[in-house]
C-alpha cells in the first residue's frame, strides 16, 4: 500500500489528526522564505507532541551542519529541497535524506547515487518557489524515474479528486501533499486530509 506523506505542517493539532488519519510521514518547513515556515521554538513545541511519528525536515540548501542539527532537533528525515549535492548525502547518512528534484518538461538528471538515499521526490518546477505549488506534471516522468530503480515520492498538484489515479499510473512507493489539503497556507483541512489518505490508500 502506498505511503503517504502530510507536508507543510504548523500546528500540533493538524500533524495529530494526519496521525489519526492514516498518514505515514510529517513533513515541516525549516526554509525561512516559505509562508509555511515553522520557527525552532514552534517546532521543538510540536515535535514533543508527537512521540514515534516519522517527522520530516523540509530543508533548501543546508549546510552539513544544519542538516545534522535537524536530525539533533528529533527530526527522523530530512528532505532536501534545493541544489544539494549527494556528497552531502552522504555526509550525513543518505539512508535519511528524501531528495527532491523540480521537473520541468522532461526527466530529471538524477545520479545513480541518490538510489541510496530513502527516496527521491518529484515535484513541479516553479521559478517562484522551491514547493508547495499546487500544480502537477507529467506523471509519465515520474513512472520513468521509478522505473529506473529509485524509490519515488510523487508530489507537485495532488489532491484527494486526483490521488486514486496518480497512485494507479505511477504507482509511487509515497504521495505527497501540501497545499492540495489546506484551508490557508500551513493550515490544513481535516476533511480533506482524511479524504487524501482513504483516496491514496485505496481504503
Amino acid at each position: 500500500m502506498v505511503k503517504v506523506k502530510i507536508c507543510g505542517l504548523t500546528r500540533l493539532e493538524d500533524a495529530l489528526h494526519a496521525i489519526e488519519s492514516g498518514a505515514d510521514y510529517l513533513g515541516f518547513i525549516l526554509y525561512p522564505k516559505s509562508p509555511r515556515f515553522v520557527p525552532p521554538q514552534r517546532r521543538r513545541e510540536i515535535l514533543r507532541g508527537l512521540g514515534d511519528a516519522i517527522k520530516v525536515a523540509v530543508m533548501v540548501n543546508p549546510t552539513e551542519e544544519e542538516v545534522l542539527r535537524a536530525f539533533e532537533e528529533g527530526f527522523d528525515l530530512v528532505q532536501l529541497h534545493g541544489e544539494e549535492s549527494l556528497e552531502l548525502a552522504r555526509n550525513v547518512g543518505p539512508e535519511r535524506i528524501i531528495k527532491a528534484f523540480r521537473v520541468r518538461d522532461r526527466v530529471p538528471q538524477i545520479e545513480e547515487g541518490w538510489k541510496d538515499a530513502f527516496g527521491v521526490l518529484l515535484d513541479t518546477y516553479s521559478k517562484k518557489s522551491y514547493g508547495g505549488t499546487g500544480k502537477s506534471f507529467n506523471w509519465e516522468v515520474a513512472v520513468k524515474v521509478r522505473e529506473s530503480g529509485f524509490k519515488l515520492f510523487l508530489s507537485g498538484g495532488l489532491r484527494p479528486e486526483s490521488v486514486r489515479m496518480a497512485v494507479e499510473e505511477v504507482r509511487p512507493f509515497a504521495v505527497d501533499v501540501s497545499s492540495g489539503v489546506e484551508m490557508r497556507p500551513g493550515i490544513k483541512d481535516k476533511i480533506k486530509v482524511e479524504r487524501f489518505v482513504k483516496e491514496a490508500k485505496g481504503l
